[in-house]
């Protein structure tokens, strides 16, 4: 059966995640801002536990893990490991790893930092994407490359419709707005940002978000499609400084 997944706001706008396996009692943590909001719902569920995934070295993501590592396995990206804390099991792309009893899919998704991770879970049909896609944005380029960020959001971008993107920050309503400046006459854009209007007037999470969504509405997806390069004059333009162009307009929001 599916993970039971629980998402959990840390700091001023992060989120880290819970994954629970029922049947065998395990359950991962991804990414770790803080440890109070993240014990407590540990708490609040009555689980232990036994993994900890971290996605890439920014201390926003690991500061918290002391506290809550206790005898977990903590996993991160083997390139990266000389910037993460201790690893009990260092990854990299195409790895076969089983986490919460389910075999997952490792993902380079270099751009935001070099050797930052996703990690997509095919039978529950979510993907643990923290700052590389983000709901309807990316991460901003601290390290890599336009054409490293854009390799890495294609390589998300092809799994099915129907998955979860766990995403590490609440910047949604914000990257709506931009997404307007972008693709004003997107009609699935124009909803989707009402919907995030009224769902963070309520205090509501915008994430996780379907990915099928994300690649109707998120401009960052979308540097190749034929309506937004043409909305920002690139229509013969290579997808990859599309996606350049729209990072610097985003950058300068």
């Amino acid at each position: 059966m599916p993970l039971t997944l629980v998402t959990v706001p840390c700091l001023e706008d992060n989120y880290a995640f819970l994954l629970h396996n029922d049947a065998t009692g395990e359950t991962l943590l991804v990414d770790a801002p803080e440890p109070a909001p993240i014990q407590a719902a540990l708490d609040a569920q009555g689980w232990t536990l036994t993994d900890i995934l971290l996605t890439h070295h920014h201390w926003d993501h690991v500061d918290g893990l002391d506290p809550l590592r206790g005898s977990a396995r903590v996993i991160g990206a083997a390139k990266d490991a000389d910037r993460l804390p201790p690893l009990d099991l260092a990854v990299t792309e195409g790895d076969a790893v089983t986490i919460c009893g389910e075999d997952v899919q490792i993902f380079d998704v270099s751009g935001h930092t070099l050797n930052h991770i996703a990690v997509y879970f095919p039978t529950s049909g979510v993907v643990f994407t923290a700052d590389s896609l983000m709901a309807l944005g990316c991460g901003r380029l601290f390290e890599g490359t336009p054409a490293q960020m854009w390799a890495s959001l294609q390589k998300l971008r092809a799994l099915p419709d129907d998955t979860r993107v766990c995403s590490g920050h609440e910047y949604t309503q914000t990257n709506a707005r931009f997404a307007l400046t972008i693709e004003p006459d997107n009609s699935d854009l124009t909803l989707r940002s009402d919907e995030i209007a009224i769902a963070r007037a309520k205090g509501l999470a915008t994430v996780p978000s379907p990915l099928g969504v994300e690649k109707r509405t998120n401009p960052f997806l979308r540097a190749d499609v034929p309506a937004l390069k043409s909305a920002v004059g690139m229509a013969d333009a290579d997808p990859s400084d599309v996606f350049a162009h729209v990072r610097k307009k985003r950058d300068t929001f």
